[in-house]
């Protein structure tokens, strides 16, 4: 038999703010990296995978130290891997 947990956060307001904040920051990733990816086969007509964008991650990470730099770097990781696997299921969809 499974079982299952139901866990309730309360945050307070200060870890909320944190909360809020992070998901800013990964939405602002995740948008920069679909639009990375669209000019980029939009210009030239290439294709950009997960591994080059994670690639470049740690370059983003230096160059903004206070935003994306002070998240998890998996965490970013799995951003880039989301958009990713939105992109393969889109095209899987597309093919058939």
């Amino acid at each position: 038999m499974r079982r299952s947990f139901k866990f309730l956060l309360r945050p307070t307001s200060k870890q909320a703010a944190a909360l809020a904040a992070c998901l800013e920051d990964h939405r602002t990733l995740y948008n920069a990296a679909l639009e990375h990816r669209r000019t980029a086969y939009a210009t030239a007509g290439v294709s950009v995978r997960y591994g080059e964008q994670s690639a470049e991650l740690k370059h983003i990470r230096a160059d903004d130290a206070g935003g994306q730099g002070r998240w998890s770097f998996s965490s970013q990781q799995a951003t880039l891997r989301r958009l990713d696997k939105a992109f393969r299921a889109f095209f899987d969809r597309v093919r058939t």
